[in-house]
C-alpha cells in the first residue's frame, strides 16, 4: 500500500534541524587561567568575545603565581567541561599544556583546544615549534614581545654612554630564565655587560623582601639601566621595584607599559596589551566557532609597538629624553 510519507519526513527534517541549531547555539565555556595582573589582556579578551556576539561563558581562575595550583586547574578545566582554555603566561601555560615533549601526558591538556598569551618566548620554553604552527593538534597562540635587541637600541638612542644593564631574574619563572640567557647572549653580540641577579633560591618563589639589596647589588656595580626582561614577580610588586631602582639612580625599561603609566619605570616598548587580549580572542573565535583546528593555525603577532616615556620619572633622575627620541614616544606623568 502507498503511504504518504511527506508529513513525517518534513517533521523529521524539521527536528533534525532545532537539534542541529541547539547544538550550534549551545553557550561554549571558556576557562581562562591566568594571574592578579591580567588586565588589560582580560578586558581585551573579554571585549571582543563580547563584541563578536558569539554565546561564550569565561570561567577566570586566578593561579595566584603558585605553580602549585595548576595541576588543580587542569583537573578542573576537564571537570567542568571547558570547550577551550586561555593560559596568560609562561608559567601558566607550561602548567595546563606542559612542554612538547609533554604531548600525549595525561598531567596536561591535549584534548581541549588551547589559546596561549603573554608568553615571552613560546620558543625557548619549549611550548610551540615555530610561527607557523605550535607543533601540536590542540595549542594555539599569540606573541606579543619585539625582539631584545630593539630593547638594547632604545637604551643607546637615549643613553649613548650605556654600556652596562641590570637584571633581576629568577628560575621559578621559566620566562625569566629564559630572557636572562638571551640577554647574556645579546650582550656578547651588542656591546654591553650585563649584571644579572638571581632572585629565587632552589626554585623557590622569590621573597620580595630580598628586591631592596639585589638593587643595592646593581648599583654597586655601576648599573644605571635596568631592564624587567619578563617576570610576573617583578610586576606584582612593580612599586618597590621600580621606585627603589629609581632611588638609587637606575632607570628601569619594561616591555610592559603600565609600569611606566601606573609605576615608576622610566621607558617602555611594548604592544597594546588589550590588543593583545583581542588577538587571543580571534584565535579562539577561529577555533570555537569557526571550527578551525588550534594546531592549524599560525601563531598571531602583535606587529605595532608604542614607546612610553614617564617624564616625571626623567626629571627625579635628571635623564630628559633627547629631542630624537620624544619625536617618536609618548610620554605620561607619573
Amino acid at each position: 500500500m502507498w503511504r504518504d510519507l511527506s508529513v513525517p519526513l518534513a517533521a523529521a527534517t524539521i527536528c533534525l534541524l532545532l537539534s542541529v541549531s541547539h547544538a550550534m547555539a549551545e553557550t561554549k565555556t571558556i576557562f581562562a587561567v591566568t594571574f592578579d595582573l591580567c588586565d588589560p589582556i582580560c578586558e581585551g579578551f573579554r571585549n571582543e568575545i563580547e563584541a563578536s556576539g558569539f554565546d561564550a561563558e569565561i570561567v577566570w581562575r586566578d593561579y595566584e603565581l603558585d605553580k602549585a595550583r595548576l595541576p588543580g586547574l587542569v583537573a578542573e578545566a576537564r571537570e567542568i567541561g571547558a570547550d577551550l582554555i586561555l593560559t596568560n603566561g609562561t608559567t601558566a601555560t607550561l602548567g595546563i599544556v606542559g612542554t612538547l615533549a609533554d604531548d600525549g601526558n595525561s598531567a596536561y591538556i591535549g584534548d581541549i583546544p588551547v589559546v596561549f598569551t603573554n608568553v615571552a618566548n613560546p620558543f625557548s620554553a619549549d611550548i610551540a615549534k615555530d610561527f607557523d604552527s605550535t607543533g601540536r593538534a590542540n595549542l594555539a597562540g599569540t606573541f606579543n614581545r619585539p625582539d631584545e635587541s630593539l630593547n638594547i637600541n632604545v637604551i643607546k638612542s637615549y643613553d649613548s654612554s650605556f654600556d652596562t644593564l641590570g637584571l633581576l631574574y629568577n628560575s621559578n619563572e621559566a620566562n625569566s630564565a629564559i630572557k636572562h640567557a638571551e640577554l647574556l647572549d645579546l650582550s656578547k653580540t651588542m656591546g654591553f655587560t650585563l649584571v644579572a641577579v638571581e632572585m629565587s633560591t632552589d626554585g623557590a618563589r622569590p621573597d620580595p623582601a630580598d628586591i631592596p639589596a639585589a638593587l643595592d647589588h646593581l648599583r654597586d656595580q655601576g648599573v644605571r639601566w635596568i631592564y624587567v626582561g619578563s617576570s610576573s614577580f617583578l610586576q606584582s610588586h612593580a612599586d618597590a621595584f621600580t621606585r627603589g631602582a629609581g632611588e638609587r639612580g637606575m632607570a628601569v625599561v619594561s616591555p610592559y607599559e603600565h609600569l611606566v603609566r601606573d609605576s615608576h619605570a622610566l621607558i617602555s616598548v611594548a604592544a597594546n596589551l588589550e590588543d593583545v587580549g583581542r588577538i587571543a580572542a580571534q584565535q579562539a573565535l577561529r577555533i570555537l566557532r569557526d571550527g578551525e583546528t588550534p594546531g592549524d593555525l599560525p601563531i598571531v603577532r602583535a606587529t605595532e609597538f608604542a614607546y612610553v616615556v614617564n617624564m616625571d620619572v626623567a626629571r627625579k633622575l635628571e635623564r630628559i629624553p633627547p629631542f630624537a627620541f620624544l619625536q617618536i614616544a609618548e610620554t605620561v606623568p607619573e
